[in-house]
Parts: C-alpha cells; sequence; structure tokens
C-alpha cells in the first residue's frame, strides 16, 4: 500500500518574489543554492548557505513545501 503525503494539497503555484534569497540580498550576502516556498512564493537559501533562510522561513511560517 503506497503512502500519499499529507502535504500534496497545500503545492500552489506561485511567482519567486524576488530573484535571489530575500534575506541574503537585503544583507549583501551570497547563498550556495535557492529554495522556494510553494505556500507564498518567499526565496530563501539553501541549508549548504550559511544563513540557512529557507529553513528559517520554515520555522517561522510552517509553510511545508519548498523547491
Amino acid at each position: 500500500m503506497s503512502v500519499i503525503c499529507s502535504h500534496l494539497s497545500q503545492i500552489k503555484s506561485v511567482k519567486p518574489k524576488t530573484k535571489g534569497c530575500e534575506e541574503c540580498l537585503k544583507m549583501g550576502d551570497s547563498w550556495v543554492h535557492l529554495r522556494l516556498c510553494r505556500t507564498c512564493g518567499h526565496v530563501g537559501c539553501c541549508d549548504s548557505s550559511k544563513n540557512k533562510h529557507a529553513t528559517k522561513h520554515f520555522h517561522a511560517t510552517k509553510h511545508p513545501i519548498v523547491t
């Protein structure tokens, strides 16, 4: 029996709010890779980046899906 992820219904078609990590751009900092929140369009840097803004966004908002 296959299990379906309970978060699938929360995936939305969103447009990125920025062309880079929102917080890093404000700070003048760099990133390794970007993650797009599929709930609100927030763009944050990945966990390989020193600031890990995508994960911080998840903890602050509980938005469960990034691509």
